[in-house]
């Protein structure tokens, strides 16, 4: 049995070779992207490994994409404002949007906005979800970072406004990136901000358990999945590799470029924009605003592979290949239902056309088309 293929998904500003361009990582071997426009930073997302959502540079709307046709577009999320942000939860349920400082929360099966959170009181960065799907966390140029839970956000009535699990505010500068571990509840996540900080929290806690000082502004943050490392990108280009089970274990620490040289890695000029791991731990992808993304060893540090882009990159990360990206003839298990502009439960009354009851049958659950149960008046 041949083992899952790792690829790379990369966009750019410019937009003008495709939307977002796909490459085999381990050979470099460039396969088909994907048509139309172009997504913005932390605006590109896979959904249920069936489909690919980019939110559109300086556009207010999503595109969404079958993995399997990648030149023409499946739809339009026609969103509110701008998405400063993009994610969707890793089982597929949910989609969740930054637009200005309000978080935007879809379900998926039955595309209604189930909730608007308004508790950043500046415009929203990044957005990620724990491995489980049971919390998000988000990160604004408010310096704050909210751990939310997702079942008890959907729990909470119209008429009530839905409370964070956590407030992180120890940053004192835009929040520039997030990344969650694996352990559901029990993970521990990373922040990086342009205060020149990375941090390390537990989710369960809520428990500041390290913050590195770096020289420079942090743009990106990744772990690798064994989270023995965090990797941070900064202003600079540099990234910066930090062991997480050095000894003896301080809460503060200061990265010092002159003395931890063999911990860096050097080869972009401009500001690395976003960092991913590889499964097995072995390969560093980075992307920058040199307009160029590349792949390191992580252990030699050496650069394997730069390719070049035509504009500043937005987005990069690895991704084990879903079944269906290069079978043209295969098709979503559950075809996606048009997404709503309004809040649930408060649709204009052309919207209300059929009045009824929502059952919902659980948060993790999915039967057929949707996952509720509706009965008509």
């Amino acid at each position: 049995m041949a083992a899952p293929m790792e690829v790379a998904l990369v966009t750019d500003a410019s937009g003008l070779l495709s939307n977002c361009s796909v490459w085999e990582l381990h050979s470099g071997s460039a396969l088909p992207g994907y048509r139309g426009g172009n997504s913005g930073a932390r605006g590109l997302a896979l959904l249920g490994g069936e489909h690919l959502l980019g939110a559109q540079l300086g556009k207010g709307y999503i595109s969404v994409w079958e993995l399997q046709r990648k030149d023409q577009l499946q739809q339009k999320i026609i969103c509110p404002g701008l998405v400063t942000c993009l994610t969707a939860s890793p089982n597929g349920l949910y989609i969740l949007a930054g637009i200005a400082e309000s978080i935007y929360l879809w379900e998926v099966s039955s595309g209604n906005l189930l909730a608007i959170l308004n508790r950043h009181y500046q415009d929203l960065t990044c957005l990620c979800f724990t491995d489980d799907s049971s919390h998000f966390l988000s990160g604004g140029k408010d310096c704050l970072v909210l751990v939310w839970n997702l079942y008890s956000t959907l729990q909470v009535e119209h008429s009530q406004i839905p409370e964070p699990r956590h407030v992180w505010s120890r940053h004192s500068l835009p929040i520039t990136d997030l990344c969650c571990g694996f352990g559901g509840p029990l993970a521990r996540a990373a922040t990086s901000s342009l205060d020149q900080t990375v941090k390390l929290w537990e989710i369960s806690s809520g428990e500041l358990l390290l913050s590195v000082l770096f020289d420079v502004g942090i743009m990106a943050v990744t772990l690798d999945l064994s989270e023995y490392h965090m990797f941070c990108g900064g202003m600079d280009g540099s990234i910066f590799q930090v062991d997480l089970c050095a000894w003896p274990v301080q809460r503060d620490r200061a990265f010092h470029s002159e003395r931890e040289n063999g911990k860096i890695f050097k080869g972009h000029r401009n500001q690395v924009t976003c960092l991913s791991v590889s499964t097995d731990g072995s390969l560093l992808l980075s992307g920058s605003h040199d307009e160029t993304v590349r792949l390191w060893d992580i252990q030699s540090k050496q650069c394997l592979r730069t390719v070049n882009h035509k504009g500043p990159v937005t987005n990069a990360f690895i991704t084990l290949a879903p079944a269906n990206m290069f079978n043209p003839d295969s098709k979503p298990s559950v075809p996606l239902p048009k997404f709503s502009k309004h809040l649930h439960g408060t649709e204009s009354s052309e919207d209300q056309g059929a009045e009824g009851v929502t059952l919902r049958l659980g948060l993790h659950q999915q039967v057929g088309a949707n996952d509720a149960a509706t009965w008509k008046r």
